[in-house]
């Protein structure tokens, strides 16, 4: 896959998400569906999103004892979708599990990815909420390198980290961005943004890009604006 914008489709509802995407005509968007639009509608709009023809970034955060996520990721496996993931904090073991969980009987799976720290998420919070004292950008290498050695495809990471992910696990290791935010826009609750230009620059494979699109006066046309300064 070469680089590309998923757009992160945070509805509440099917009715919500098929509206936004009909904007869409002639264009198929990568799209993200996480927490939000899959606890309200189930497995049925990712199979709906899924037969509309867009790829489909599964963003459920997966992070449990192995056995439950390796039964869980199982499952999803059937979904058919192109990207799903995990919390890196769940350790090597229950990543290991999770990717033989994912693999089909046939060898195929989707691209599995590993949250390292949120993008809502700096040093000052991370060191009182989570006691972790280490430096946010040394913690993100280490979980990066633990997903790489686990056998996952890449990380989901501020694109601040990008290019050192890169630096660190190889130019094949994917990551995944979001905090992606235009110049002359609202970081909103992201503590760790970057531009589309920016997070080409980089190194970023992928940007996730929710409000400023899905917020926007005109969606298709901010798409766009972010698809020529991401891939162009």
């Amino acid at each position: 896959m070469g680089k590309d914008v998923i757009v992160a489709c945070d509805f509440s509802s099917k009715e919500a998400t098929i509206a936004f995407l009909d904007k869409f005509q002639g264009k198929k968007p990568f799209v993200k569906i996480g927490m939000e639009l899959f606890y309200a509608e189930g497995p049925s709009i990712v199979r709906e999103i899924k037969a509309r023809g867009h790829k489909i970034f599964l963003d459920l955060k997966l992070h449990d004892i192995p056995n439950t996520v390796k039964k869980a990721m199982s499952v999803l496996s059937h979904l058919d979708v192109d990207i799903c993931n995990l919390h890196a904090a769940g350790t090597t073991a229950m990543m290991k599990a999770a990717l033989e969980g994912l693999t089909r009987e046939d060898g195929t799976r989707p691209l599995l990815i590993a949250v390292t720290q949120l993008t809502s998420t700096d040093q000052e919070s991370m060191e009182k909420d989570l006691l972790i004292k280490a430096p946010i950008d040394e913690v993100v290498m280490h979980y990066a390198q633990n997903a790489k050695n686990a056998g996952l495809d890449g990380i989901v990471c501020s694109p601040l980290e990008a290019g050192k992910v890169h630096d660190y696990c190889g130019k094949d290791f994917l990551t995944v961005t979001p905090g992606v935010r235009f110049a002359d826009g609202d970081a909103g609750d992201q503590k760790r943004v970057m531009t589309p230009a920016a997070a080409k620059a980089i190194g970023s494979d992928y940007i996730v890009v929710g409000r400023p699109i899905t917020a926007a006066e005109d969606p298709v046309a901010a798409y766009e604006r972010c698809v020529a300064e991401f891939c162009d």
